[in-house]
């Protein structure tokens, strides 16, 4: 049987969609929904245009209610990605799904992170400590924001000149090659 991904994220969803294109045709994975809180988020329309089905939630639901990790349960969920979601993940999905729960971040981390650290929060604070490098970090969730255990990290060279835009755009190429990568050999160490 196939593993069952579930994908969080708030925004445009551009990891997201390399996750969706990675595992389209893949004969051990697939993607089986797409989950938001955020209505307006343009991740719906990437989720749609794969017909990945999608689930909108509001604070309520997510915080309040046992909704969110019932459905995750229904549809026999093994590996949550979190792809630009900004919540914290709430108790009851951490105990529901122990060590089943990724995200990635735009930093090396311990550096830059925490909460209020994201996008180009994170990019901007790197380039007025005019560091040298910076990279992505894929790690597990627990309950404080980037403080899970590491899974894996890439880095990059920023180099004099480089402005937000630049230093966003050689983060987001780091995102998008390994963080499908990063989802494929986390489900192969699964046990089936």
């Amino acid at each position: 049987m196939k593993k069952r991904i579930a994908i969080f994220a708030s925004g445009s969803g551009s990891n997201a969609q390399k996750i969706m294109e990675h595992f389209k045709k893949h004969i051990d994975a697939e993607v089986v929904i797409v989950l938001t809180n955020n209505p307006e988020a343009y991740v719906l329309q990437r989720a749609d245009n794969f017909e990945i089905p999608s689930h909108i939630f509001d604070k309520h639901e997510f915080y309040k209610t046992n909704n969110v990790v019932d459905l995750l349960k229904n549809l026999q969920i093994d590996l949550i990605v979190l792809a630009g979601f900004m919540w914290l993940i709430p108790q009851n999905l951490l105990k529901a799904f122990p060590n089943k729960i990724i995200n990635i971040h735009p930093a090396l981390l311990p550096k830059y992170g925490g909460k209020g650290m994201y996008g180009d929060r994170v990019h901007q604070a790197i380039l007025d400590a005019h560091e040298e490098e910076s990279g992505i970090t894929i790690h597990f969730i627990d309950e404080h924001f980037d403080e899970g255990e590491i899974i894996h990290q890439s880095r990059f060279r920023i180099e004099p000149g480089d402005d937000l835009e630049m230093v966003k755009f050689k983060g987001q190429q780091l995102e998008h090659l390994h963080y499908p990568k990063v989802v494929e050999q986390l489900l192969k160490k699964m046990k089936s």
